[in-house]
């Protein structure tokens, strides 16, 4: 279900994004046109992302999901509706790759999560997820690539 995971380090990378805080029932219907806008207010500033969408989420209870969505960016963007300028942060984390549709996501994160635990890993706070490949790469979800990232406090 996930690809071999590993520990690397990561540099912060500039983002923009929306922060949403949202009921968990509520998230595929305001994640795409929250991630529309932020493409939109890329393309008005003639800003090219640097990278694949994510969502980096800072509270995930069963009820409520405090995350952002957005992409890397190559430098600063001017703040725009709720688009701003954020920070994936500089960490020493575990990373993998789900292959598959989003609905497997849950699953993997279980997986990976049992093997960061596995491997005497311990977790900080938040996660954040890469939309490597997706619906816009084709129909075919078997095709789609999720990575997933959790910064270690060990």
């Amino acid at each position: 279900m996930i690809d071999e995971p590993g520990i690397l380090h990561v540099d912060a990378q500039i983002t923009a994004a929306i922060r949403l805080r949202i009921p968990r029932a509520q998230m595929q219907s305001v994640m795409g046109p929250a991630i529309g806008e932020v493409m939109g207010a890329l393309a008005a500033q003639g800003v090219q992302p640097g990278g694949a969408v994510f969502s980096r989420h800072f509270r995930m209870d069963p009820e409520l999901f405090d995350f952002e969505v957005g992409v890397p960016v190559g430098r600063l963007v001017h703040e725009s509706g709720r688009v701003r300028v954020s920070l994936l942060p500089a960490a020493k984390v575990a990373r993998t790759i789900y292959r598959g549709p989003y609905e497997g996501l849950g699953e993997a994160w279980g997986e990976f999560e049992e093997w960061i635990a596995a491997e005497g890993h311990e977790c900080a706070a938040g996660l954040w997820e890469c939309y490597v490949a997706g619906p816009e790469s084709g129909a075919d979800a078997s095709q789609w690539r999720t990575e997933l990232t959790r910064p270690l406090v060990r």
